[in-house]
């Protein structure tokens, strides 16, 4: 890597057990090449030392990125390319002082054995306002964590008690598609509209997710049957609300009930309803804007946390919706029609 002109120094860290320093590193050191690219320092090993060299900033930045990773191996978490990037992510959106912080990023436990982390600055202020709001909004693109991360943190809540219920639910509504007549008993002809919260649950509490549902205590339905609910003691969550009418989204807000709180999640640029327009999702914004308890947590495609190239899909997508950029051959056809 080139110096461009400027001081490269090294910094040597000591840490006390090899072999987590070893799971840090991954195979063939794949996770220190993936922290060279992204911060443009070098990062060396030997023994329980490593040494990063680098300008002074990206070298702090580096390091606080090492010294965090070591914490969460000590802490029983499998380091890879995902806790490389959030890691990453944190330190990039540090203070402009160069002030970084170390392990410690907002986390959530879910089950006895599962904990799940904020991935970015987005996701860990998106958990504090679910910590200290009745509503909240999450709103953004797709890869950003908005389901998962509400399911994760409903499920922390009936772990610690704090909730009876965690109620999930979403439209049930084709992505541009006609499914037509399906087959089955009412549970088999829903699932499939409801297959992205039921991932996310056994994902954040494990196999004891399918016990929870048997008794109760979890409950994934279709918008349509909440109507005439009162829900109380719970954590509720609308997945998909872009796809949602005013009338349902009114309708679900005021089924909010005693000791209940309630997650809304959406991304207005991919409604499927007459038109494309997000048309409860957007007003619900509008009309409760500045109402006390109610916030909203914002996502970009910076937020993505999928592959990588979701992000780049997410933003040329917002370019050409936006005018931006089409490339010639496009052009040519759109001219030609």
């Amino acid at each position: 890597m080139s110096a461009k002109g400027k001081k490269r120094e090294q910094l040597t860290l000591e840490f006390s057990d090899n072999a987590l320093l070893a799971a840090i590193s991954g195979s063939q050191h794949r996770n220190f090449v993936r922290l060279e690219k992204s911060l443009d320092v070098r990062v060396d090993m030997r023994g329980n030392l490593i040494s990063v060299e680098g300008e002074p900033e990206p070298r702090e930045r580096a390091a606080a990125v090492l010294r965090s990773l070591y914490a969460r191996a000590e802490a029983g978490d499998a380091i890879g390319a995902a806790e490389i990037d959030a890691e990453i992510r944190f330190v990039l959106h540090a203070p402009e002082n160069g002030a970084v912080k170390d392990f410690g990023q907002p986390s959530i436990k879910t089950a006895a054995s599962r904990v799940t982390r904020a991935r970015s600055p987005a996701q860990a202020a998106y958990l504090d306002l679910m910590r200290t709001h009745p509503l909240v909004f999450g709103i953004g693109p797709a890869g950003t964590g908005k389901t998962y991360l509400a399911a994760a943190y409903g499920a922390h809540l009936l772990y610690e008690r704090k909730v009876e219920r965690l109620i999930l639910s979403r439209p049930a509504m084709e992505a541009g598609e006609r499914l037509g007549f399906l087959p089955g008993d009412l549970k088999e002809k829903i699932d499939p509209y409801l297959r992205p919260l039921y991932d996310a649950l056994f994902d954040t509490i494990g196999d004891r997710a399918t016990r929870l549902m048997e008794t109760g205590v979890i409950e994934v339905a279709p918008l349509a049957f909440m109507r005439g609910r009162t829900l109380a003691n719970a954590f509720v969550i609308l997945d998909e609300a872009q796809n949602c009418t005013s009338a349902q989204m009114k309708m679900f807000l005021t089924r909010l009930g005693e000791d209940s709180r309630m997650v809304v999640t959406g991304d207005p640029s991919q409604s499927d309803l007459p038109g494309g327009r997000a048309e409860g999702l957007s007003e619900a914004l509008t009309i409760l804007s500045g109402v006390e308890g109610v916030a909203t947590a914002q996502f970009s495609e910076k937020d993505v946390v999928r592959h990588p190239l979701v992000g780049r899909i997410v933003r040329a997508y917002d370019n050409q919706a936006r005018g931006g950029f089409l490339p010639p051959r496009y052009r040519k056809d759109a001219d030609s029609e």
